[in-house]
């Protein structure tokens, strides 16, 4: 055999499948909890960019505080000699968990009532939380995912228990919803009525995008109720209403969540503004933004999406046909839900956006942000006439630089996606090699892989993977193997020297002998494989 000078070991396998093995562990996404320290601002082409010490959203001391004010920052990653060959360990790993979440089959003791199908769509599993269902206005709700059945594709199913009222009168509606495609809106796929669970439910399907949460659970306390902010979707008497809290009680909140670097808010405004723009050039109006009703994926400053959930429920349930009359009105009302959700977030504070507490939390927002991010929240809390597409000129040079990180991100998964190409193109060589190599029983002849063309395939193996050095130690170099395989598949003309494992026999081939005895090989077990002739032989 071939010997091999000392190399050094650069290939070493991180072990990818612990999160699917613990689907109860800690959160890939860590909460910020730091404290609100001073923060600087610098005006870049005309625009003022405001920034917190941190650039991750903690606000904690980094050195590169005006390096990029979109929002989108790189995560900090070290390479390995084989970054160039794989996809990045933590793309690989959130894809990894989002399939293991798409895939997940619910608990038939569990949930005994749970039906098979729901009209066009299988595998139907619940998502809400311990199996609770939710409240839209008077009706209880739960969220399920399922297959459609035409497509195979997951989708988001949103049921509102116990709906009596017909929707033929909406189909307008539900129709001008359907066509809006936005990346930064949940889009709704089908509207339609059901009675698979034994009840007459209205179903709303949605895409379904899986590891999302809501704004509130991304950025607030689990145990901080909503009072103080206009749930739209709260109809319950019981529930506290809002009431006058001091300036203490907010100072409190920020200081127990951390205030989020301006970077943030800028993402998320950006994002928000684009999706409303949509909807109202469309003639429609969201009724009822709020915190729940806005889901992120990812990480929170890097790659954050947002995307508006629950669209055309509020139209259909509140059942008023003289909504078409009013969507000016909910469009102004649109503009003062954004204003006051980017208030709450400014302030980390369900409590800041109560109509006694708005001067006060401006005020509080004013003494750690920069004055264009209270100029726009300033406007969309405004009572004058208000138009989604005025904000543009506040936003400024902040969209050219989140369109450029957004770009780059594409240009990013572009490059993963090219290296996991070219592995599923040497994966199949490989998957040919193993179904040839040590294979004696093809034909009943023990000696089938160790003659001919299958030998030197043989021989091919130990040059691949067999390596040793000098002193008998394994050779591992997976340069050296992908080389070789591109070599193999492209048939080079490339020649090389394989030895025997005693030595005795060299052969000296190229890489284009070699493939046409892959080829001819493998063809050879193929047609046997898919003959029934052979079996009625025996």
């Amino acid at each position: 055999m071939k010997k091999a000078s000392i190399p050094t070991v650069d290939f070493v396998p991180r072990n990818l499948v612990s999160s699917l093995n613990n689907p109860d562990g800690p959160s890939m996404y860590a909460k910020d909890k730091s404290q609100p320290i001073q923060a600087y601002q610098k005006n870049v082409n005309g625009t003022t960019y405001f920034y917190p010490p941190d650039t991750n959203g903690s606000n904690q001391p980094n050195g590169n505080i005006f390096d990029d004010p979109s929002g989108y920052l790189p995560m900090p990653s070290v390479e390995s000699p084989t970054s160039s060959l794989y996809a990045q360990d933590d793309l690989r790993r959130d894809l990894l968990h989002r399939n293991a979440l798409s895939m997940a089959s619910p608990d038939s003791d569990r949930w005994p009532d749970l039906p098979e199908t729901i009209e066009d769509y299988h595998d139907v599993y619940p998502l809400d939380i311990y199996g609770h269902s939710s409240k839209i206005l008077s009706y209880s709700t739960s969220t399920y995912r399922a297959t459609y059945s035409k497509t195979g594709e997951k989708c988001c199913l949103k049921r509102i228990h116990g709906f009596r009222l017909t929707i033929t009168k909406y189909a307008p509606l539900i129709e001008a919803w359907k066509k809006i495609n936005h990346a930064n809106i949940v889009q709704l796929k089908d509207v339609f009525i059901t009675k698979a669970f034994n009840d007459t439910s209205l179903m709303f399907i949605f895409n379904y995008h899986p590891d999302s949460e809501s704004l509130q659970t991304r950025h607030f306390n689990s145990n901080e109720t909503m009072n103080g902010y206009n749930d739209p979707f709260s109809s319950d008497p019981n529930a506290p209403r809002p009431y006058s809290h001091t300036k203490n009680a907010i100072l409190r909140h920020q200081h127990s969540n951390g205030l989020l670097s301006e970077n943030t808010l800028w993402n998320y405004a950006i994002q928000l503004s684009s999706a409303l723009r949509v909807i109202h050039g469309s003639g429609l109006a969201l009724r009822g933004l709020c915190l729940n009703r806005v889901l992120v994926t990812g990480h929170v400053n890097n790659r954050a999406r947002l995307r508006i959930n629950c669209v055309a429920i509020t139209d259909i349930l509140i059942n008023d046909m003289a909504s078409s009359n009013m969507i000016g009105h909910f469009q102004q009302e649109d503009l003062t839900d954004f204003g006051k959700l980017l208030l709450a977030l400014a302030c980390r504070s369900l409590i800041a956006v109560h109509q006694d507490n708005l001067a006060t939390s401006i005020d509080l927002m004013a003494r750690s942000y920069s004055s264009d991010i209270r100029n726009i929240i300033r406007y969309l809390l405004s009572t004058q006439r208000r138009h989604i597409t005025e904000l543009m000129p506040m936003i400024g040079a902040r969209f050219y630089t989140q369109l450029d990180a957004a770009q780059n991100h594409s240009d990013n998964l572009e490059n993963e996606l090219s290296k996991e190409m070219e592995n599923g193109r040497l994966f199949r060589l490989l998957v040919k090699l193993g179904s040839i190599n040590e294979r004696p029983e093809f034909n009943l002849d023990p000696a089938w892989s160790e003659t001919g063309d299958r030998y030197m395939l043989k021989l091919f193996r130990d040059y691949l993977f067999h390596q040793v050095t000098e002193d008998g130690r394994p050779w591992l170099d997976m340069s050296h193997i992908v080389q070789t395989l591109n070599k193999l598949d492209s048939g080079s003309s490339d020649t090389i020297c394989l030895y025997s494992r005693d030595e005795k026999t060299i052969l000296v081939v190229s890489y284009q002998e070699l493939k046409h005895c892959l080829e001819q090989s493998y063809c050879e077990i193929a047609s046997v494989a898919a003959s029934d002739d052979h079996i009625k032989a025996e």
